[in-house]
């Protein structure tokens, strides 16, 4: 079940529409995500660099740097994350140090032998290999053993991370660390909170090449915006610009592995989007890390022109392994949640063989069927592991914490977590426990759909559509506009595609109104066929620009219908 919003939000239009030149429409797009002001306009619109905030603002950096100048003669070695986030993260540091001519190596977990971030078996290998700085990235936090082991041996340690900082008893627990960045912390003054651990590793980076006097703002750029996009960050405020920038800079970028990438996926990085980094590139380079190790990609991004297409060949055919994969433990979820807990508010389900880490992926999929928080938990070398997807209105990080005498261990953030418990029968108890505590009700499980504007299809133009570009890049947090119009008639239509999941016809008003040309991804489209035809029709959609054997084409992309 749905249920659709017309947004009419409060915003100082007269002063948008008049300062900056935009249509009406596109005000009241930007005040629907929370653009209201002027200022706030002119920051969304914004696409320099010398708007970003300053590195130094950032609690812990003016300590880091101090501190890698002190180790630069040292052995240094970075210790990253197995996704998307992680990767670029690691190589913005690589690449950075190495810049000012400070050498360092690096270490990213293994997802089946290692786990998540930093663990005493990384930090033990490090002593062992004389290393004596570690700075992690996109992890480290929630590290107090590990830290806490790295100090014993002597061995000083930079966290920069930008997952939620842990509470015990409602105070925060912070790992022993030389330097902590992290813009979370209790004390740090730096304004944009919610960025990526690639951002936080670029902000460290930014400081010192400034410090070095080699600083060039678009340095590494476009891997922050990888890793903000791929790490599914909210496109608002700094992340939007950076991912603006990002994109900008992709377009250029001199980087054979991303070049060699992009080739293999068929990809124009001229005319690259946020959505080819969030469902084409970024799943190939998260694939390594999910079905073999995140080393591959790291490599692929170091890699020369000749290097870079093996590499690249590689991580697609991972990716499409992947998918595979995906669609077969993506019916076992349903059906599981069919047979057993269709009626509970929170979906745990233990799908015992599939491979943990696509259970994340599947718990995105159940979420996005059903409209429930879900945990996917699988049976790892040692115990229970699982991750989970949430909603509006439920703080799954949150919800954790309350349960945590099931578990192992557990991170994460309000709308994505991960979670460790001993064994299956935790797996119950936690159940039965996360459901007992959930306080969401029927209504909040009814998911809301929020129109932009009611918009006929016959007033859907080349300009409109054109004008529309200037809000992207399109994410979370910056969703596609949403146009809504009554009375329609879906005709001619045929079901297309290889798996039969497009269904593809004219859209047009009940009156006989000129129509255009439509398309609806489902993969129940023949169903969908039948159950429309001669319909009367409420249409949700949102226009592009089609384009084929080099002819343009107006078309509206059907997100939902009544």
């Amino acid at each position: 079940m749905k249920k659709w919003f017309l947004k009419k939000r409060k915003a100082e239009y007269s002063k948008i529409v008049n300062e900056l030149g935009v249509s009406p429409l596109l005000a009241t797009i930007m005040a629907n995500r929370g653009v209201r002001t002027l200022a706030d306009a002119r920051m969304y619109m914004a696409a320099s660099p010398e708007l970003l905030g300053n590195p130094l603002d950032m609690k812990g950096v003016s300590q880091a740097l101090r501190l890698i100048e002190e180790y630069k003669e040292a052995k240094i070695r970075i210790v990253g994350d197995y996704d998307i986030d992680g990767v670029t993260a690691t190589y913005i540091l690589l690449k950075g140090l190495e810049k000012v001519g400070i050498q360092a190596d690096y270490q990213i977990p293994d997802r089946i032998e290692d786990g998540y971030g930093i663990n005493e078996s990384i930090v033990e290998k490090a002593y062992q290999d004389g290393i004596h700085l570690l700075i992690t990235c996109d992890n480290g936090i929630a590290a107090l053993s590990a830290i806490t082991r790295a100090k014993e041996l002597g061995m000083a340690v930079i966290i920069t991370d930008h997952h939620n900082i842990p509470l015990v008893e409602g105070e925060s627990m912070l790992p022993p660390a030389d330097v902590i960045i992290n813009p979370k912390q209790d004390g740090c003054k730096y304004p944009y909170k919610n960025i990526c651990g690639a951002v936080v590793a670029w902000k460290l980076v930014c400081a010192l090449h400034e410090k070095h006097q080699v600083l060039s703002l678009d340095d590494y750029l476009e891997f922050a915006a990888i890793g903000t996009i791929g790490d599914v960050m909210e496109l608002q405020e700094e992340n939007r610009l950076i991912a603006k920038l990002g994109i900008r800079k992709l377009a250029v970028t001199e980087n054979e592995g991303l070049i060699a990438l992009a080739k293999i996926c068929g990809i124009n990085l001229k005319e690259v989007t946020a959505y080819h980094i969030g469902f084409v590139l970024g799943p190939c380079i998260n694939a390594s890390g999910r079905l073999s190790t995140a080393r591959h990609a790291l490599r692929l991004l170091l890699a020369d022109k000749e290097e870079a297409s093996v590499l690249a060949l590689s991580l697609k055919e991972l990716n499409d392994e992947r998918k595979s994969i995906t669609e077969v433990y993506q019916k076992a979820a349903f059906a599981q949640v069919e047979e057993h807990y269709l009626k509970d508010k929170v979906l745990v389900l233990f799908l015992p063989d599939c491979h943990e880490s696509i259970a994340g992926i599947i718990a995105g999929k159940v979420r996005e069927k059903y409209y429930k928080p879900c945990f996917v938990l699988t049976k790892g070398k040692e115990g229970i592991k699982g991750s989970g997807r949430s909603i509006e209105g439920y703080d799954m990080y949150q919800a954790l914490a309350e349960q945590e005498q099931y578990l192992e261990k557990y991170g994460g953030h309000t709308l994505a977590a991960g979670l460790a418990l001993a064994d299956e029968e935790q797996v119950v108890l936690f159940r039965e426990a996360i459901n007992r505590s959930c306080t969401l009700t029927e209504e909040d499980l009814i998911e809301k759909v929020y129109i932009d504007a009611e918009l006929p299809v016959s007033q859907v133009t080349k300009p409109l559509i054109e004008s529309l570009k200037l809000l992207e890049p399109f994410g979370n947090g910056n969703r596609k506009p949403i146009f809504a119009c009554k009375n329609m008639k879906f005709e001619n239509t045929k079901v297309l595609g290889k798996n039969q999941n497009v269904l593809k016809g004219i859209l047009k008003s009940s009156d006989g109104e000129m129509g255009i040309d439509s398309i609806l991804f489902a993969a129940d489209a023949e169903k969908i066929k039948e159950e429309i035809e001669s319909k009367n029709l409420s249409v949700l959609y949102y226009p592009e620009l089609n384009e084929f054997r080099n002819v343009e084409s107006l078309q509206a992309v059907i997100t939902d219908f009544a």
